[in-house]
Order: C-alpha cells, then structure tokens, then sequence
C-alpha cells in the first residue's frame, strides 16, 4: 500500500494520535511466527498473566480487551448487578466520551459529581453516596476515578486509599479508569501497583493505546471475588480477541524494560517544556497580557489553557488540537511518546505568532 499522510505532521490534539511505539511494533512481528491456541491460551497471554501477578499481587487477573470503553463498561459491569449505580466525576470519560456505552450496553446508572479538577474526594463521593434499600434509587455500588484525571491531573496513592476506605466501609467497589495510569505512575514517581492494588482499588481498567500500543487495553481485576463472571461478559460484549497473542503481546512490551513508564515519562516532560515555554511568553511579554492562561495545573502530559476562540481556530489551522470548553475559551494540548523537544518548540512558536497578531 502507497502511504497515505505526512509523516511530518505533529498534532497537539490527543496522545492516540501517535503511531505505535516502534518496540511494540517488533513486538507484534516477534508474536507473529508460527501457530498459538487461540482466544488467551497463547504463551503470551500466560506470560502476561504472570507479570500482572507480580505487579499487583498473586491474585490479580488480567483479560486484554480491544479498546479502552470496553475495559471500562467490562470492568463496571462485573462489579455489581443490573440495579447498580456508579458515583463519578462529572468529567469522567465513562460519562462524556463513551456514548452512554455504560448505560445502554449494562443498563447501569451513573451518579455524577461536580468537580473543579477532575478529582472525587471522599466528601465529594458523600453527595450521592446514599440511598441503599431504597427501591426507588439505583444502589449506589461502585466508585469510578481516573489516574491520570480527564482534566490532566493526579491521584496520589493516599488520596486513592482514601477513596477506597470509604467506598468499601459502604459496601462500594472502587473501578480505576487507566487510559493514561502510565503517565501517572511516571509523574508520580511510583509503580503502578502503589496507587492502585497497594491503595485499594479493586479493578483497573489498564490502558495501552494511548501510550503506543496498536488497540490493546487490559482489565485486571485486583480481587477476583469482587468481579465474578468477567470471562463469560468479555464475549458477551464482543470484547474477546480470537488472535489475543497480539493484544498480550504489546502489553508485556509496556512492561518489559519499563517501556510503559520510559514512554510516558518521555510524554509528561514534553507537557511541562510546552507548559513552560508558553509561560515564558506569558512573563515576558512577547504576547499581550491576559492573551493566554491555564485552567488546570500540568501534572502529566496534558496542558489546559485558555485563549480567546478565534485565536485558537487561527492556531488550530496550523496544528490540530481539541477545544475543551469552548464557552470559556479552554483547550486542551495533549504530548505523546513521540512528540519531540522541537515539536513543542515549534507549537510554542505558532501560538506566540498568533497571540501576537
């Protein structure tokens, strides 16, 4: 096949945009010789089964999944029966991105809470967390959280614990989304298990396609007892790979070497040179004053700001990137595994460009 794009461009618009991390790719043609059973009896799914046990403890098990909504409505679903509910953040991706995936594919209610950085806190989760035996109210059963948050920002293995002690002294489960649980781990200078298995989270949505792999995520249940039946709902829901050596096999690569972690480490420090380089223009002058702020500290790698609309559809014309809240003016550039120190310098220099116009 002729290739079809540039393979110049650079967006600043989603981590998913990046291609798959040349190791992974190597991966996938190592995995590819000869013939392995099929649907997880493969030597490779059973090589991940035990590297999962020793990153978050010997009774933990993993199901690789396609995507990363089906690791997510998977996990909710074995939680808890149809009459459950899940308290959120009201900025969770199981709530704005996933086209009510959860609701209509589970039949589950999402009780949702406002929060000003995409964190719940035990007080927060207070809000809905009520109404048990009452035949009136969906039974509030699971809390989901998001490491790294969906507004760029983190969960510290004390504040997960202590979401987790209250969840569970209410009878509640505790789901983590984990779309970018490797830029966490890095930014927060600890191993995936410390904030997770460690800190009392009882099913993590593991997720891979954001940090170069080539559509692979994973579900890994810390307590099998807690999710009953997530080997019979993975067919259910169409999530069961026939050719699953090569979902596992891209997630040992995460895990071999610390490429998970070198790559998004690599993706967060590219987050704080843009941040930084936008500051810069800001405190010296070189575009007007109130012409760009930040809505959110850069905590990973995503920076949020905000700049006036027409400016950012002028930049965006350039260099693609997703506006957040268009009505206050906030967007959202996102860094991947192989964004470079001159691609951020760059963007840095359109957005000086256009500020300054």
């Amino acid at each position: 096949m002729t290739r079809l794009h540039d393979t110049t461009y650079r967006g600043f618009a989603s981590d998913n945009y990046a291609g798959v991390h040349p190791e992974v790719l190597q991966a996938i043609a190592d995995a590819n010789e000869g013939h392995q059973i099929s649907y997880g009896e493969d030597q490779y799914t059973a090589r991940l089964a035990d590297v999962v046990r020793q990153e978050f403890g010997e009774q933990a098990e993993v199901f690789p999944v396609f995507n990363g909504t089906g690791a997510n409505v998977l996990a909710l679903t074995a939680l808890m029966p149809r009459w459950g509910a899940v308290i959120a953040s009201g900025t969770a991706h199981i709530h704005t991105d996933e086209g009510g995936a959860p609701e209509r594919v589970s039949g589950l209610k999402l009780f949702t809470v406002p929060t000003p950085d995409g964190r719940l806190t035990p007080e927060l989760v207070a809000t809905e967390a009520f109404g048990w035996g009452d035949e009136h109210r969906a039974q509030p059963l699971a809390v989901s959280i998001t490491n790294t948050t969906e507004l760029g920002t983190l969960y510290t293995p004390a504040e997960v614990r202590a979401i987790a002690d209250y969840a569970h002294e209410r009878g509640m489960a505790l789901h983590l989304d984990g779309a970018r649980v490797w830029n966490a781990a890095a930014a927060l200078g600890t191993s995936l298990s410390a904030f997770t298995a460690d800190a009392g989270v009882d099913i993590l949505s593991l997720g891979g396609t954001k940090n170069g792999l080539l559509g692979a995520e994973a579900i890994v249940v810390i307590d099998p007892a807690t999710a009953p039946g997530l080997v019979y709902l993975r067919k259910m829901n169409m999530q069961l790979a026939s050719k699953m050596r090569f979902l596992s096999a891209q997630l040992l690569t995460l895990f071999d070497g610390g490429l998970g972690i070198r790559s998004a480490a690599h993706a967060n420090a590219m987050a704080a040179r843009l941040r930084a380089g936008l500051e810069q223009l800001v405190s010296s002058g070189a575009v007007p004053a109130g012409s760009l702020g930040f809505s959110q500290p850069t905590e990973a790698n995503a920076v949020f700001a905000v700049l006036d609309s027409a400016i950012a559809d002028r930049i965006r014309e350039r260099v693609r990137f997703y506006d957040w809240d268009r009505a206050r003016g906030e967007v959202r550039w996102m860094c991947a595994f192989d964004t470079t120190e001159a691609d951020v310098d760059a963007f840095v220099g359109v957005v000086r460009e256009e500020l300054a116009r």
